[in-house]
């Protein structure tokens, strides 16, 4: 099994940044596909960015090409969501995601590992 756990989320001012991170226990990222998803209330939750480790490989929503990005401390099983530029729209829990994919994915399902998920506010 592998444990995931988000950090970092918080109140932030339009126009401003934010670091979120997601620990994970059981496997190293080196092994899967890592994603990120959120969702706003009354809203569906929608797909943000992936990574394949491995290949390098990236996709991004239209909404974030540009302003968001990912990095990882692989000793510490760590991945970070960069967020620059951040608008109001951006507000939302924010969950990260792992799955044993071949192929990188926008899809919710599958993804079989998440975390509980952190909350980020964007004031205007």
């Amino acid at each position: 099994q592998v444990q995931l756990v988000e950090s970092g989320g918080g109140l932030v001012q339009a126009g401003g940044s934010l670091r979120l991170s997601c620990a994970a226990s059981g496997r190293s990222f080196g092994t899967y596909v890592m994603g990120w998803f959120r969702q706003a209330p009354g809203k569906e939750r929608e797909f943000v960015l992936a990574i394949n480790w491995s290949s390098g490989s990236m996709i991004y929503a239209d909404s974030v090409k540009g302003r968001f990005t990912v990095s990882s401390d692989n000793a510490k099983n760590t991945v970070y969501l960069q967020m620059n530029s951040l608008k109001p729209e951006d507000t939302a829990v924010y969950y990260c995601a792992a799955g044993r994919l071949t192929t990188l994915v926008p899809d919710m399902g599958s993804y079989a590992y998440w975390g509980q998920g952190t909350q980020v506010t964007v004031s205007s």
